[in-house]
């Protein structure tokens, strides 16, 4: 990270002394311990100190605002905040200090809107009112024998939960996701599917608070002794730059990340031949033409498929490394060691034959454990049989791949013809003047709904709603070329990167009805 390079042993150096550091700030067996931090080395060490003494990790996306902050500091009855002063241009403590009510003196929280709250733990160079600075608490982990540290590891269970990871739904407040310290068992059975050894090196830009970064990046190159580049952001160029430069073979992400990467590697060519394989969820029509053009500029690497979600973890749907083109670009890949996976019709929950659609539900060892606090919510998304229903479409292939086709709530409903609105999202996303775009159903007295395409062009690209529209027609049925567009400077977005369609929607009827 940064240039800071440390061997495995010299890792677990510090990871102790971050774990006889927590010790020594008073977290016990079973806190819950909020993260809020960006992708560092001390995000590293902290997770795993927490996992190793017991506690329960509580990562925080770095673009929740106060809002967010207070409601999931309260909801997941966190004891501990841990967080930056200041990192980049975003002041953290600053706006920690608006939601926490802060000591005077010394560092015990006293606030009744955080009654399980006790302290704020500062990731910086100086000292601060109210809270604990990291580097005083570091010096006292000295007092913490290693005897206290393996009693604490030892107290461990496989079956305790080891993090509450929030999901940003595009409706609502987030929803805590906990789960079990045997999700590193489904890490290690992906990790020999993939062959993954020693002798890779895995560039992790994705952020650490997610499953996707945390799984693929943090927990898979402990499992299986790869080497890890972490990163603070993303940013492409820095991504190629460090492919070439340390000799990357493994990257993963989403449409978006390999979009951007193969842009990046056209305006400016590198020597990526070192990357061999990564994980880019591919299944999606919007993602295809992303991924078939990702193969041809980003080879050698050959990238596979998958589908998980926070609530089912990753891998309920994996390719393999010797897969066709078709199936790296069209599936979602085949289920996944230690999953049962189905799709059934919504309405009568019977099986669907090879090319039907349906909603995908999955069972296994890595479920969740259930949404944290929230026993209705968890006992709706779960069958008597214990199938957890995802809300998401998908379509078997023949050989037991499955294809995933998005959220039930985004498809639309055109003249009676059931239209996936990520068909014409990844038309339009081939085009070179389209950098992001989003189609929604608007509601129509004729044809129930028409699709409303909403569009942020690229840099300095020029293109009217009558060129939008045309290239649409010809390329997909009639009934799926947008009725209107809508062009956008910026996607209203959850905290996670997602666009919010519920707003589109509003904002069509808004403008169009």
């Amino acid at each position: 990270f940064e240039d800071r390079r440390y061997s495995f042993s010299e890792m677990k150096e510090q990871v102790d002394i971050a774990a006889k550091a927590l010790i020594a700030e008073g977290v016990e067996h079973g806190d819950h311990v909020a993260l809020w931090l960006t992708n560092s080395d001390d995000w590293v060490f902290l997770s795993f100190a927490l996992a190793r003494i017991g506690a329960v990790a509580v990562p925080l996306n770095t673009r929740f605002r106060n809002r967010d902050i207070g409601y999931v500091l309260n909801q997941s009855d966190s004891a501990f905040l841990i967080t930056h002063d200041q990192s980049g241009p975003i002041d953290y403590l600053a706006m920690a200090k608006e939601v926490i009510q802060l000591p005077d003196t010394g560092d015990t929280i006293n606030d009744l809107n955080f009654p399980k709250l006790r302290k704020v733990i500062i990731l910086g160079e100086g000292s601060y009112r109210g809270t604990a600075d990291w580097q005083t608490a570091k010096s006292a982990a000295a007092a913490i024998t290693d005897h206290q540290l393996q009693e604490r590891a030892a107290r461990v269970d496989p079956d305790d939960p080891v993090f509450i990871m929030y999901t940003s739904g595009t409706t609502g407040h987030p929803k805590g996701v906990v789960h079990s310290h045997k999700i590193i068992r489904n890490v290690a059975e992906r990790g020999y599917r993939l062959a993954i050894t020693p002798d890779d090196i895995v560039l992790s830009y994705l952020p650490l608070f997610h499953a996707f970064g945390f799984s693929e990046g943090l927990m898979m190159t402990i499992v299986t002794g790869a080497k890890q580049i972490v990163t603070a952001t993303f940013d492409p160029d820095e991504c190629l730059d460090l492919i070439a430069r340390e000799r990357a073979t493994m990257a993963h992400g989403f449409e978006a990340h390999l979009k951007a990467l193969t842009e990046a590697q056209v305006a400016k060519p590198r020597d990526i031949s070192s990357l061999r394989t990564g994980i880019f969820a591919a299944g999606m029509l919007s993602a295809t033409p992303i991924s078939r053009r990702g193969m041809e500029v980003m080879a050698p690497m050959r990238p596979i498929s998958g589908y998980g979600m926070t609530e089912i973890w990753l891998g309920a749907g994996i390719g393999a490394l010797n897969d066709s083109d078709q199936l790296r670009a069209e599936s979602s890949g085949y289920p996944g060691l230690g999953y049962e996976v189905r799709i059934v019709d919504p309405a009568t929950k019977q099986d669907c034959a090879v090319g039907e659609p349906g909603e995908l539900i999955a069972r296994g060892f890595s479920v969740m454990l259930g949404y944290y606090n929230k026993p209705e919510e968890t006992a709706r998304c779960f069958d008597e049989d214990g199938w957890f229903y995802t809300g998401d479409t998908g379509i078997w292939l023949e050989g037991g791949y499955f294809r995933l086709l998005g959220r039930y709530k985004d498809m639309l409903k055109v003249g009676g013809e059931n239209v996936d609105p990520m068909e014409t999202e990844g038309l339009l996303l081939e085009q070179p003047e389209v950098h992001e775009v989003a189609v929604v159903g608007l509601p129509d007295e004729r044809l129930s709904e028409v699709p409303v395409a909403f569009v942020k062009l690229a840099d300095g690209a020029e293109i009217n709603t009558e060129g939008i529209i045309d290239r649409c027609r010809g390329a997909v049925a009639s009934f799926k070329v947008p009725k209107h567009v809508i062009f956008l400077e910026e996607f209203p977005m959850t905290a996670s990167g997602k666009i919010r369609k519920a707003e589109l929607r509003e904002r069509a009827k808004q403008e169009l009805l």
